[in-house]
């Protein structure tokens, strides 16, 4: 029997030769190799990208050039986030394949396309929002679609308030939209039957909107979020939904009715104050926070409820920007110069960046859906996807490239 022990153990007790034992150590020092070369190609990587972008240059001065060298967009219609709307691929309009191929040169420097690999890297554990109306569900549909290119491990998930949400696991990196259309809380309103002070100037219906209270979808986002997109002004200049005569906008301060009632514009500014002053005492001390300026529409011939069409094929020249969106032609385009007044005013001197994408985006009239949005009249608001929001999201990576506290 002790015999038989013996035998049984001996296996366990045999000594690696020489030959084996270096083999062992030859192969723990390649995978060692392997891994230090991949991590450290992978920082070189990252430096060279953030190298790519001058912290001097305006990147928002430049002009749109044609690259036929351009072979295929960075993502298709296959990417089942696109609203069907925006696909202009899957609609067949007959230029979605030519409009990812006019590249933003800026006259100072150059706007790299970038990286989602490498973003993925350099944004691991991080949380990104986008705060806004659909052309900021736009820039967020644009950046998922990209990023899942490079890695499609994905976890559909919607932290508190969120329209939509992603998880890409690898990376626990996290990226939503918040859908808010004035960044305040509103709603229906009606004349109470024992009167007030509305009543009493002879309102009978509008819409409350509450200046100092956030909207519940995105009241979470600052203490949840590393990184925030927000951005506002089509709802305000709306007539086809806040009618000033039949449904006006009613302003409310801490539950009282502003009196004497304000003008849309105004109105803009004090949910502005409040919003910069809420976002700043909630947000985390390391979060980076951007506004991004107005969205251009490009109606011709009226607005979208009057005939208006963008039948474009090609962006525009310097000159049709100029008379399509100038303020002294008080055009039916003009609410972009409107809104970004009182977004810089509002922002200047705040912890906001803003994320300057109207003037790049004013020449890009063949870059709507037009009419393969799939609506009544054409969509000359939002943008084909893949397209221009792309652009966007190479500026909003450069723009992070600059910002100190995120380097």
């Amino acid at each position: 029997m002790a015999n038989q022990w013996k035998k049984l153990k001996q296996p366990s007790s045999l000594s690696l030769s020489p030959s084996c034992l270096f083999l062992s150590l030859l192969s723990f020092a390649s995978l060692f190799l392997f891994f230090s070369i991949f991590n450290t190609s992978h920082q070189t990587n990252s430096a060279k990208n953030k190298a790519l972008y001058s912290k001097s240059c305006n990147f928002t001065d430049g002009q749109w050039i044609y690259d036929p060298s351009i072979n295929s967009p960075r993502y298709d219609n296959s990417c089942k986030e696109i609203y069907k709307g925006w696909s202009c691929i899957g609609s067949k309009k007959s230029n979605a394949l030519d409009i990812v191929k006019w590249r933003w040169k800026p006259y100072q420097c150059d706007l790299p396309q970038f990286d989602p690999l490498s973003f993925l890297h350099r944004f691991r554990d991080t949380n990104i929002g986008f705060v806004g109306d659909s052309l900021n569900r736009n820039m967020f549909v644009s950046l998922f679609c990209t990023l899942k290119r490079a890695s499609g491990d994905v976890k559909k998930w919607r932290p508190a308030g969120a329209d939509r949400g992603f998880t890409f696991l690898k990376y626990n990196l996290t990226i939503s939209y918040h859908r808010t259309n004035l960044l305040a809380r509103y709603g229906r309103w009606s004349a109470n039957a024992n009167g007030g002070v509305l009543e009493s100037l002879g309102y009978k219906e509008g819409y409350r909107v509450d200046v100092d209270v956030p909207e519940g979808t995105w009241v979470e986002a600052p203490s949840f979020h590393d990184i925030l997109i927000f951005n506002t002004g089509h709802w305000w200049w709306a007539p086809s939904k806040f009618d000033p005569v039949k449904s006006p906008m009613l302003f409310f301060e801490k539950g009282d009715p502003v009196v004497p009632p304000l003008s849309p514009d105004r109105g803009l500014d004090m949910v502005l104050k409040h919003m910069i002053s809420y976002v700043d005492k909630r947000m985390r001390p390391a979060t980076t926070v951007f506004m991004r300026t107005q969205s251009p529409r490009h109606f011709e011939g009226g607005d979208w409820d009057q005939g208006g069409s963008c039948q474009r094929s090609q962006p525009l020249s310097p000159q049709e920007v100029e008379e399509l969106f100038s303020l002294k032609n008080n055009g039916t385009n003009v609410e972009v110069q409107l809104v970004n007044q009182h977004l810089y005013r509002a922002f200047e001197g705040t912890k906001f960046h803003i994320l300057d994408i109207s003037h790049m985006s004013e020449f890009r009239a063949d870059a709507h859906p037009s009419t393969a949005g799939g609506k009544k009249h054409d969509d000359c608001m939002h943008w084909c996807l893949p397209g221009l929001t792309d652009i966007w999201n190479d500026l909003f990576v450069a723009y992070l490239s600059n910002v100190e506290d995120r380097t």
